[in-house]
């Protein structure tokens, strides 16, 4: 079991390595474009700024198919980098978010890599890698993902969604924990988006909801930052290079500037970003702070009243985030595997499980 599971982040990390680059520049690029708007914390619609938005969101849209590619191109080589692809962008457009681009890279690769099995005939040997194994190797993953997991997840956004909005009556505390769980589990997924949506759409007349998660979408990014700052022995070359550029991103508000992490190290990371999120929730439910604006993170303090405690909360959150994990965490252990036209061998060290 214990070989298994160090394939199975072998083959994540392949991916990861490979993601961290677009999330990086895709985030910073858009990070800048929602900073320099004059018309405050929002994508930027017309201008030279939208033009720079636009690049950024190629980054952050790029990043799930490309996870999902290299996670199936680690499990099957080059067959298995369409379908991990394609996969994970189906799984991406269903909303199912890195979790599902991530899964949909492990189904492709699993595919693909027992198609190989297959004896071909030596006339059809040439056309297995360039053809068959990814014509067939996309339907089945493609098949999967759409008639599979498509309507599980529309009902469980749709379940979420009414869930929420029957919590009218329940008090502050334990809305406050939902909501900041919710934000943090899969940083930008469906799930994040159902709370921060159900946050965003009642601004107008209940700005204390987006006091809180406001808060909630920075702290995942912000604490996995400050974590590498203050363990970096705990984390490889490129994690300590995305955590300059996570505390960025969360300052902005783009929660997925903490997934490098939670992909490398899920059963520890997420858990962290969860308790982290619903600490710096808690603090701004309980202190009576309101956010004006759709968005979260510190750009959007102009339109906040109570920033001291807004901005407690963001600290407290991300210290609480990056306490836990570096607790959890063990020291980074550098070890190199070969593979043939993967990756460097710098980028596929992991963590000891």
């Amino acid at each position: 079991m214990k070989e298994q599971l160090r394939i199975l982040k072998k083959h994540i990390l392949t991916g990861t390595s490979h993601m961290i680059p677009f999330i990086v520049a895709g985030g910073i690029l858009f990070s800048l474009a929602v900073m320099l708007n004059p018309e405050g914390a929002a994508t930027p619609e017309t201008g030279w700024l939208a033009g720079l938005a636009q690049i950024g969101l190629g980054g952050l849209t790029l990043f799930i198919p490309v996870l999902g590619g290299y996670i199936a191109y680690s499990i099957a080589d080059k067959p298995g980098l369409a379908p991990g692809m394609i996969g994970a962008y189906l799984a991406r457009e269903m909303g199912a978010g890195f979790l599902g681009g991530m899964a949909a890279g492990l189904i492709a690769g699993v595919v693909v890599k027992e198609l190989k099995r297959i004896k071909l005939p030596i006339a059809l040997k040439t056309l297995g890698s360039i053809f068959i194994y990814p014509l067939v190797g996309t339907l089945v993953t493609g098949g999967i993902i759409v008639w599979g997991i498509g309507g599980p997840i529309a009902a469980l956004m749709n379940g979420l969604t009414a869930w929420l909005s029957g919590l009218g009556d329940v008090g502050k505390v334990p809305l406050a924990s939902i909501l900041g769980a919710m934000t943090a589990f899969d940083m930008g997924g469906p799930i994040n988006k159902v709370a921060t949506l159900f946050a965003q759409t009642q601004v107008d007349t209940l700005p204390y909801l987006m006091g809180g998660v406001g808060v909630a979408i920075c702290t995942p990014p912000i604490g996995m930052g400050i974590a590498t700052l203050l363990a970096p022995k705990k984390y490889n070359v490129e994690e300590k290079e995305a955590g300059k550029a996570a505390i960025l991103m969360g300052c902005v508000g783009i929660t997925e500037g903490a997934i490098p992490f939670a992909a490398n190290d899920p059963l520890r990371v997420i858990p962290s970003l969860i308790v982290g999120a619903v600490a710096g929730n808690i603090i701004p439910f309980l202190t009576g702070v309101l956010n004006h604006a759709p968005w979260g993170g510190i750009i959007v303090l102009p339109v906040v009243e109570g920033k001291i405690w807004y901005l407690i909360s963001v600290l407290a959150g991300g210290f609480v985030t990056a306490v836990m994990v570096n607790l959890l965490k063990k020291d980074y252990v550098d070890v190199t595997v070969e593979k043939e036209d993967t990756v460097d061998l710098d980028e596929i060290t992991f963590d000891e499980f």
